[in-house]
């Protein structure tokens, strides 16, 4: 199965107050970290919703403003017209970044339970997306789950949503209190 990493990365940050994915965590911009965490787990990497040097993106489609929603329909459209069976996705402000496996079948949408934008989306999907974009005021990832079929799937891991800089200082306060960089 071939597989497209997109990390979503078009919200405006209001909570963070500047640019959140070029937030810098032990020297590295915050969304750097999620592109490492997601390149074994891929074939090719891109960003959806905005420019980052030295990745590929796309525009959100069918339009900005149109939240997480917005970047995963662009990656499934960028995916099925570049011959990708699925994509994993993975929001530009939330580490560690959740491991799915590389065997899995593409048949099924799956999200890792709590972290909506940690999953598996299958290239079919894209039709539907673009249907349920047209005709539904609710952009919520939860309301698209429904709409999908999208399987939970539980992780041991601690994922850390950093919507603020406070709790960017925190976690990497508690990241270098345990001796990781």
């Amino acid at each position: 199965m071939k597989r497209l990493g997109a990390i979503i990365a078009g919200g405006k940050a209001t909570r963070f107050g500047s640019d959140k994915a070029a937030a810098p965590l032990n020297g590295t911009a915050l969304i750097e970290h999620v592109a490492d965490g997601l390149r074994d787990q891929v074939d090719k990497l891109i960003v959806c919703g905005r420019a980052w040097p030295g990745m590929d993106w796309v525009e959100d489609r069918p339009f900005a403003g149109m939240g997480p929603l917005g970047g995963l329909n662009a990656a499934l459209h960028y995916a099925q017209q570049n011959g990708f069976d699925a994509v994993v996705t993975a929001g530009c402000d939330v580490v560690p970044v959740a491991q799915f496996p590389i065997d899995g079948s593409s048949e099924r949408a799956i999200y890792i339970d709590g972290h909506y934008l940690f999953g598996v989306w299958p290239v079919a999907l894209a039709p539907l997306l673009d249907r349920h974009l047209r005709h539904q005021d609710n952009l919520s990832m939860r309301n698209w789950i429904a709409v999908s079929g999208a399987q939970a799937i539980t992780s041991a891991d601690v994922f850390h949503n950093l919507n603020t800089p406070r709790e960017l200082a925190q976690y990497a306060a508690q990241r270098s209190n345990m001796g990781i960089r």
